[in-house]
């Protein structure tokens, strides 16, 4: 990766400075500290997601021990926390490692351009005191995450236009938006929805969420008996990387058992769900979901807060589709009639690829989706680009690291036998053979929808969906690299 380096402005850009994007500056550092590198990030701080949602109780749908970095344990005693919590850690660990000083605040990519002349990446940047700036690379790394920061998922609701009081939607929550004692009712029934419920319910009159079908919905101890004894029986450094190894058992267990047992998983969780409602509560049709436990991603709550919110009364849920929504309620096909002050559309992300950015390739418009994904990290044609994806059920932060481990893998190969390029090619009978899978494994709504912005998977190496951490992580350190990916000098 010397050749033509003084025509370079950084070796790799690193795009995004939230969980991805900090992990992987850190893997660059520790594996590859020869080369020089930058973050751009369109927002003013560290954080991403952590940064941008501020609705009331943001909170991980992950535990914490699995969803830090794994070069810096999160050792707080709670498995789930407050989203600027999150933000803070991911703050206070790239401080830490000297990555925040590598970052440009307010430096927005808006389109990135490859060179086979130059065998370079040319990106446009928009900053907040220039609008054309340009940044010469040899290599890119996405971490702009899943889904689109600045428009939401606009939902078809019949009739909400007419709606006079007011609409938010939670990517956009208004910091001076006051509803003391308002009555608010939530559509929908994902993470959002179900972190929401608890925090409003405090103090609104009351909070319902309303729901086209039920989700699972498991509740979570804010801080384990395990994570306790073993904290203080052992050092920090020792007790920390052995919780973060028995969460990420658990959630491969629990993932396991719903997948190859799910009519037991389905009837433990309802066990548990009826036990944390009301005494004598009907499970039908509010809390009975129609499909199987992780066919669409599992819910969790900390310490039961939104079922003790529907048992102080504060709360409720109502299962029902939308007839039509007129300036003062909510008309339900089932003849019920809702009359919320407020209504929350929290209906799931509008997904995208790449953060939006615009990419070419020798100057022809390049479109992710239409291009199969090599090991989940980069996709066909397009050289010297690796994609920071997680996992759709774990941690996000675990597939991050595994993507970051691989592609600092692939740059100490470049730099030892000097290849310039990389790009991933699949041979014609590749495409005869294979067979599409779809890049999420999950059901919900908001994939089905804009399921089609990620790129392509099929049934076989090295064009799989991501499978489970451990092997994700034994690929990237030792699997093979040749077939499906083309090296050039």
């Amino acid at each position: 990766m010397a050749a033509d380096k003084e025509k370079l402005d950084f070796d790799v850009i690193i795009v995004g400075a939230g969980i991805s994007g900090i992990n992987f500056a850190y893997r660059l550092q520790e594996r590859n500290p020869e080369l020089k590198y930058c973050i751009l990030e369109g927002r003013h701080e560290i954080g991403g997601t952590w940064s941008l949602f501020q609705y009331p109780g943001i909170r991980s749908d992950s535990d914490l021990f699995t969803f830090g970095f794994a070069w810096r344990p999160w050792v707080g005693n709670m498995s789930i926390v407050h989203g600027s919590i999150i933000r803070q850690y991911v703050e206070d660990s790239a401080t830490q490692e000297g990555i925040d000083k590598k970052i440009r605040f307010l430096h927005q990519v808006s389109s990135m351009s490859w060179s086979s002349l130059s065998n370079t990446w040319t990106l446009s940047i928009t900053s907040n005191t220039t609008t054309n700036i340009f940044l010469r690379s040899r290599f890119v790394f996405l971490g702009t995450g899943y889904y689109d920061y600045q428009k939401p998922l606009q939902a078809s609701i019949p009739g909400i236009d007419s709606f006079k009081g007011k609409v938010i939607h939670p990517q956009f929550w208004p910091s001076d938006l006051d509803y003391a004692n308002k009555r608010i009712v939530i559509i929908g029934s994902g993470a959002t929805a179900i972190t929401l419920l608890p925090s409003l319910a405090t103090n609104s009159a009351h909070v319902t969420m309303l729901q086209r079908s039920p989700t699972y919905i498991a509740s979570l101890p804010r801080e384990g008996k395990f994570e306790a004894i073993i904290s203080r029986a052992l050092p920090m450094f020792a007790s920390s990387r052995i919780i973060r190894l028995k969460w990420i058992l658990f959630s491969l267990f629990m993932v396991s058992i719903c997948r190859h047992f799910p009519r037991t998983a389905k009837r433990l969780l309802l066990q548990r769900t009826a036990k944390l409602l009301p005494p004598g509560t009907n499970l039908e049709p509010d809390f009975v979901p129609s499909y199987n436990p992780w066919e669409q991603r599992l819910c969790l709550c900390p310490d039961g807060d939104f079922y003790s919110s529907i048992r102080s009364g504060k709360a409720s849920v109502k299962t029902s589709k939308i007839e039509a929504i007129t300036p003062h309620s909510i008309k339900l096909t089932s003849g019920e009639e809702l009359n919320p002050d407020i209504i929350v559309t929290a209906t799931g992300l509008k997904l995208c690829t790449a953060g939006n950015i615009a990419i070419s390739v020798d100057g022809e418009e390049y479109d992710i989706s239409h291009h199969f994904a090599w090991r989940a990290a980069m996709v066909e044609g397009l050289p010297n680009v690796v994609l920071s994806w997680g996992y759709s059920n774990a941690s996000w932060t675990l597939g991050a690291d595994s993507t970051a481990q691989l592609a600092c893998r692939l740059l100490t190969r470049m730099k030892k036998e000097g290849f310039l390029v990389i790009v991933p090619r699949m041979t014609p009978e590749d495409r005869e053979t294979l067979k599409e899978r779809p890049f999420l494994a999950l059901s919900a709504t908001y994939v089905k929808i804009g399921g089609d912005a990620f790129p392509k998977t099929a049934s076989t190496d090295p064009w799989r969906p991501r499978s489970y951490f451990w092997k994700d992580l034994a690929v990237a350190r030792w699997g093979d690299i040749e077939t499906g990916m083309e090296w050039l000098r």
